[in-house]
């Protein structure tokens, strides 16, 4: 059984205050993209992972698939052994929330694919065992997010008729390290009202509490917001922690001048077509 796992960006990311958990609480819209990974499931005579395609930090024990199985597991023991088939097609830490999508699709797959039938509720528990913004992909729709990012609300957010660019410089960004810079402060308009404004004027309000810290460390993630600005792009900045910048385009841009060792992607925002 295959299943198709996709990946997110941020519109605007506020860090408002630390939690006395370690976590903070954060306000953000989560925007879905039609950019997919893809996660196969098969019978097996004990579970198994196996990773195609770019390659992920870590051992098989400390990726987000392997867990929502065993998380699984020690509520369900009889839940029987699978052979997962990861194709990696999207950059991990890289502020798309590929890895965070994977977790979330696997207690999807599982759930399916063993006909256990679980509320959306129990699965939207289980994805904020894997992670702060695994529940996001449970729903995976337009939300605005508050607390850790599992409150989720949904919005009707409209950006058909964009073309959406992300380039991404396979620079890793280390979310402690980000969020150890950070000064929490309260924003003074809510993401919320985005919805109501078209992408051009979303610069003052959609911003990224991250982005000054990590163009200041690493300017040519700068320099990719800068040119995506030149090439006509309506709304552009950094998604995450980073490294990866969006640019929203009235129509597909041409030729982007870009290293040819950075990942580029871009989609229509009506079709999802690649």
């Amino acid at each position: 059984m295959v299943f198709f796992s996709n990946c997110k960006i941020n519109l605007g990311l506020h860090i408002i205050a630390r939690r006395p958990d370690g976590y903070h609480d954060l306000e953000t819209i989560f925007y879905p993209l039609p950019l997919y990974d893809v996660l196969e499931l098969l019978p097996a005579g004990e579970t198994e992972l196996t990773v195609h395609g770019l390659s992920i930090p870590g051992n098989k024990e400390n990726n987000v698939v392997w867990k929502a199985w065993h998380l699984l597991k020690q509520d369900i023991p009889e839940l029987p052994p699978v052979q997962f088939h990861l194709l990696k097609n999207i950059p991990a830490g890289a502020g798309l929330g590929a890895g965070s999508a994977n977790g979330a699709t696997a207690l999807i797959a599982l759930d399916r694919f063993f006909h256990l039938q679980l509320p959306q509720k129990q699965l939207l528990r289980y994805a904020l065992h894997l992670g702060s913004d695994c529940p996001f992909f449970i729903l995976n729709k337009t939300c605005y997010a508050t607390g850790r990012g599992e409150a989720l609300q949904p919005i009707p957010l409209d950006l058909s008729g964009y073309y959406l660019v992300i380039v991404n410089p396979g620079i890793h960004i280390s979310t402690p390290w980000a969020f150890s810079h950070i000064t929490p402060s309260t924003p003074v308009r809510s993401l919320k009202t985005l919805v109501s404004l078209p992408p051009a004027g979303w610069e003052s309000i959609a911003t990224n509490d991250f982005a000054p810290l990590v163009y200041e460390a690493y300017p040519e993630v700068k320099a990719i917001r800068d040119q995506l600005k030149t090439a006509g792009a309506v709304f552009t900045a950094m998604t995450g922690t980073g490294s990866t910048v969006f640019g929203l385009f009235k129509n597909q841009p041409g030729t982007l001048d870009f290293p040819v060792n950075y990942f580029i992607s871009g989609c229509s925002l009506d079709t999802g077509q690649q």
